[in-house]
């Protein structure tokens, strides 16, 4: 039998995870890291830091889908939206561990900038869960499709030698897919171009900024 939450419990377990997706180390992996029995092979200090300038873009966006989903989840209308979105918050989290990990193995840092972007993204996820559940859904798989794109970018773009990374990049890829694909069986609306367009301009924003930041 699930729970049902008062408004007050939702504001608490939203603080909690908005406390273990902005502190440093908070974040608790219920799944084991795909890239724990994966060897490294980083053959300059310039790979080094172009693998952890990646990986820093994909904690940042994992730092985003948590705001996201927590926002879309304090407005949604029906009990099953707001549990889907839970769901998946919880699959994320399991990405931003792993990220954050990873960044610790290169000897690299969190993005500064995840506090500003923590906050846009629950606001933009707050207003898509208000005008309602179809659109909130829809704006779900139109982000999970663009970090798809950045995920496969970086796939390729790793050095031939990380395997630690490039497990933990193909394991979120597949998560992230099965999100978009559940977003729109489950009613999300399908965006026209000129809006992904747009989102796809948003994105290029934070990666360019959080790549070295």
């Amino acid at each position: 039998m699930s729970r049902t939450f008062s408004a007050l419990d939702q504001l608490l377990v939203g603080a909690d995870r908005s406390l273990k997706t902005l502190i440093r180390g908070s974040a608790t992996a219920q799944r084991s890291n795909p890239a724990t029995d994966c060897k490294e092979r980083l053959d300059s200090d310039e790979q080094r830091r172009h693998t952890a300038g990646l990986m820093r873009i994909n904690h940042t966006g994992e730092v985003c889908a948590q705001a996201l989903y927590q926002g879309q989840a304090l407005t949604a209308r029906r009990a099953e939206i707001k549990q889907a979105m839970s769901h998946a918050a919880d699959e994320e989290i399991d990405h931003l561990a792993w990220c954050e990990q990873r960044l610790r193995e290169l000897g690299s840092h969190t993005s500064l900038l995840n506090p500003l972007f923590y906050a846009g993204s629950f606001a933009i996820g707050a207003a898509a869960g208000a005008i309602s559940d179809k659109i909130s859904l829809g704006f779900v798989a139109a982000t999970e499709d663009q970090v798809c794109e950045h995920l496969r970018s970086h796939l390729q773009s790793l050095p031939a030698g990380d395997d630690k990374s490039r497990a933990i990049l193909q394991q979120m890829l597949e998560d992230e897919a099965a999100h978009a694909t559940a977003a729109i069986d489950a009613g999300g609306k399908v965006f026209p171009k000129p809006v992904k367009t747009a989102m796809t301009l948003l994105s290029t924003v934070m990666t360019r900024s959080t790549y070295y930041l």
